[in-house]
């Protein structure tokens, strides 16, 4: 199953939709599509769709996707690349009435470089690069946090007396 998920901003996304929606029609998406429309107006004819879904339903869409077409919001990102989904991010922009800046480019081009999702800039170039992320090996996440905790636990470790053997006692 795709999901499909355009976030809860009070803009439309609907260059977005029509593509996927367009794709399932010509027969370029063959699986089922699942899509969180959001505000935009665009009634999809080929997917299933709603405008939003409660915290547990998309948890559990998101869980069970085999490929995530999301705008570039980064909570969406973020918990997509955590859970090693297969993510395509399609920024919303300022030009198109999505958004009131073009903010999402930023973040989705960073993951990209280092290989946790694929970007698409153009909707137009959607059915070329979904066959490629479904094929594609992403680099599995590695959070800041954890390497930042190591990184601590070596400091303070180094500051322990050398007479301390019993290190068990310790996290």
């Amino acid at each position: 199953m795709i999901f499909v998920t355009v976030g809860s901003q009070k803009f439309p996304f609907n260059r977005l939709l029509k593509k996927v929606d367009q794709m399932v029609q010509e027969g370029a998406i063959t699986e089922e599509v699942l899509i969180q429309t959001g505000a935009s107006d665009y009634t999809p004819s080929h997917c299933r769709y709603q405008p939003f879904y409660n915290r547990a339903l998309f948890s559990e869409m998101l869980g069970s996707c085999t490929v995530l077409i999301t705008h570039g919001g980064t909570g969406t990102i973020i918990d997509a690349v955590k859970r090693g989904k297969k993510t395509i991010v399609v920024p919303r922009l300022s030009r198109y009435g999505e958004h009131v800046d073009d903010h999402q480019l930023e973040l989705p081009a960073r993951f990209h470089d280092m290989n946790l999702v694929y970007t698409c800039p153009d909707v137009d170039l959607l059915p070329e690069i979904l066959p490629v992320v479904r094929n594609h090996q992403f680099d599995t996440y590695q959070s800041n946090t954890e390497t930042f905790l190591a990184s601590v636990d070596d400091v303070l470790r180094s500051y322990l007396p050398e007479t301390v053997t019993d290190t068990a006692v310790l996290p």
